[in-house]
């Protein structure tokens, strides 16, 4: 059969099948852009299927994963693992680096200067599962499309159309939404925005925090979880006057005992951190420059401080995609257990996913690095293989 009959009798039976609810042997038209590569289409060849490969010229691509965090680069790896990579496959993100180890950024990445802190690219994804590290060059090589610094700002499902906000279109086959959390804030009326505040959640996030870090002198931080205790860990480092504030009895209520909590909260105050807990937050206050100064609390006291960081947790980012499906009770967008959304052809993974643990009966949202990792693979291998297991998160 010439390749033009195979394109026809492709585009024919693409536009009316799909597979395993999401794996579309679908490529968007386009007369000039399509042609058969026998050698990385074989597996689907045996299966009697004729794949199309775009050049990605136009707006056309087969597979777009937005979101550029450690669930996008796993699903990434997890598609060069099938052959289904080159050519074929598009990351949209709006940081300006490939997929990096975010926990990194409040671990290695605040020490100071001469402890030798973490850099990119020594923990671009996969490095912290012991994976091949994916640097910018890997993608290139491996023939996956990345764009950087565009956020997708609207979808149109019909037309299975993306809009990002450089006014770029692209059309997919399959979409995979990995758009992962926002650091929770606080109110720019409580001065949540005030210079000297800080949140992290990228490396922009974290350069900021190093340069008030290298100027600062009294440091506090608002949160008792991971974030709060990794951050005044840090700040320990550049021998800073270091405060925590939370309002639970205890650091990392949710997962520690007391006595467990205790214990750390010794070996903290050894190294010269404060604690004040059970206090309530009225608001940040700025100083005669513009800056924070200090924090009020609602019993009336006041802490002195020139840099603020506030770890106080994470929402999902499920904008512009509220027409997948939200789930209203733990937010995120809702999947199943092969984490497809309710409109085929879309999948969610990693932090903003709200998928069905089945060990506890109930729909959850999980942030956690191995998480984004394991829902990344599993979500993946169900759209390109035979795999029809249920996700089990434990």
């Amino acid at each position: 059969m010439s390749t033009a009959r195979k394109l026809k009798v492709m585009a024919s039976v693409s536009n009316s099948l799909s597979f395993k609810h999401g794996l579309s042997l679908w490529c968007p038209q386009s007369p000039s852009l399509h042609r058969i590569r026998h050698s990385s289409a074989r597996n689907f060849q045996r299966r009697g299927f004729v794949v199309a490969y775009s050049s990605f010229a136009n707006e056309n691509r087969e597979f777009v994963i937005v979101g550029g965090g450690n669930a996008a680069g796993y699903a990434a790896r997890t598609f060069v693992e099938h052959g289904m990579a080159d050519g074929r496959l598009c990351i949209v993100s709006k940081e300006a680096y490939a997929p990096y180890e975010r926990p990194a950024l409040t671990k290695g990445y605040l020490f100071p200067l001469d402890k030798k802190p973490a850099r990119l690219p020594g923990f671009h994804t996969c490095v912290g599962s012991g994976g091949e590290r994916q640097t910018p060059e890997w993608y290139k090589e491996k023939g996956i499309e990345m764009i950087y610094q565009d956020p997708v700002t609207s979808i149109d499902i019909e037309k299975q159309t993306l809009t990002t906000n450089s006014g770029k279109l692209l059309k997919y086959g399959s979409l995979i939404v990995a758009t992962g959390c926002t650091a929770s804030r606080f109110p720019d009326k409580i001065g949540g925005n005030l210079p000297g505040v800080h949140y992290i959640r990228d490396v922009a996030d974290a350069d900021a925090l190093i340069s008030s870090l290298e100027k600062a002198k009294k440091v506090v931080v608002v949160g008792g979880g991971y974030i709060g205790m990794e951050v005044a860990a840090a700040a320990v480092g550049w021998k800073l006057d270091t405060t925590i504030i939370f309002p639970e009895n205890h650091l990392l209520q949710r997962l520690f005992t007391p006595s467990l909590a205790q214990r750390y909260e010794q070996l903290y105050q050894q190294n010269g951190v404060k604690f004040v807990k059970g206090a309530s937050i009225k608001n940040l206050e700025a100083g005669s420059d513009g800056r924070v100064a200090a924090v009020k609390l609602e019993d009336g006291s006041t802490i002195d401080a020139d840099t603020i960081v506030i770890g106080i947790g994470a929402k999902p980012t499920v904008s512009p995609f509220e027409r997948v499906g939200l789930n209203s009770s733990v937010g995120g967008i809702q999947v199943d257990g092969q984490f497809r959304t309710r409109m085929p052809g879309i999948f969610a993974i990693g932090d903003v996913a709200a998928f069905p643990l089945k060990m506890y009966d109930r729909i959850a949202r999980v942030e956690h690095v191995d998480h984004a990792r394991r829902s990344a693979q599993h979500c993946v291998k169900a759209l390109l293989s035979a795999q029809t297991h249920t996700w089990r998160d434990n």
